[in-house]
């Protein structure tokens, strides 16, 4: 299988992206659940057929690109393969020296924005990322070393993960979350995505109050015909807290900030949102130290 993925890995991202179009529909044609699922998450958010059709290809593009960004050696940038936009908010964050959160949605090619921030602020901050490991050994060795690059460093997704995030944070780094990811148990609540209730983490707001941090969004938009990706950085829309809450108010209120901030993202591409997770599924047990 490592074989596999490293022959893909070799091939030009236009090509990447042309496979990726046959095997999200591949996968869209012989995986019922997945299927029925994609079309109820879409149709949910008010899509289009034609954006439903481009979600099908996107997700399999998704899958297609991911090869060569895991075995990207590290000393090849990335270059102008990646352009940016509002990076200028992100450039002032740093400077401003609370450490930054950045939220970002599984939209676009959302692998790509870890690595393309390490390498165009590495220099001045560090990114914490969460990542969970896969069940396979092998897959997981893959995902932690290719994840582990100058200026990138990846925690597992338990309790120990969060005090690194709150550590980074309190020296002035960056840390990125993945807030339309359920969270176990106990570390969410309920609130409306796409007007129907999802378990969403609170992750953001805790860090947010606990160091002060700014919270930005990020996105990463995929180009046709392997032109590249252009990450988008942007202010939240809504503030995360307002005076006067108690914890349970605040965690409800800011959980859907989050998720208003999530649809406004998606909604500039919906076509690349990946609406075959199980975004409403319900929460697993609590995450392990």
């Amino acid at each position: 299988m490592l074989f596999l993925i490293r022959a893909v890995a070799r091939l030009s991202l236009c090509n990447l992206q042309r496979l990726g179009f046959v095997l999200g529909w591949l996968g869209y044609a012989f995986s019922r659940t997945y299927r029925q699922r994609l079309v109820d998450h879409a149709t949910q958010a008010g899509l289009t057929l034609a954006q439903r059709r481009e979600a099908v290809a996107s997700a399999g593009r998704m899958v297609a690109e991911l090869p060569r960004l895991w075995l990207r050696p590290r000393d090849e940038p990335l270059g102008a393969l990646v352009q940016w936009q509002g990076d200028a908010l992100l450039d002032k964050a740093i400077r401003d020296g609370r450490g930054v959160v950045l939220l970002t949605p599984h939209l676009g090619c959302f692998e790509i924005a870890a690595q393309a921030i390490a390498e165009h602020f590495g220099q001045r901050i560090t990114l914490t990322v969460m990542y969970r490991p896969a069940k396979q050994a092998w897959l997981s060795e893959l995902q932690r070393t290719t994840r582990d690059r100058p200026g990138l460093v990846a925690v597992p997704a338990a309790t120990s993960g969060v005090r690194q995030m709150i550590r980074a944070l309190r020296r002035g780094q960056a840390v990125g979350l993945l807030p339309d990811q359920v969270p176990p148990l106990g570390q969410g609540v309920w609130a409306p995505f796409f007007g129907r209730p999802a378990y969403t983490m609170t992750l953001a707001a805790r860090l947010v109050q606990q160091t002060g941090a700014t919270l930005l969004s990020i996105w990463v938009e995929r180009l046709a015909a392997g032109r590249g990706y252009v990450v988008r950085v942007a202010e939240l829309a809504e503030p995360l807290s307002l005076p006067g809450l108690d914890d349970a108010a605040l965690q409800a209120h800011s959980a859907g900030v989050v998720n208003r901030e999530m649809e406004r993202l998606i909604g500039q591409r919906p076509g690349q949102y990946l609406w075959g997770y199980h975004r409403y599924k319900a929460p697993r047990a609590t995450a392990s130290e």
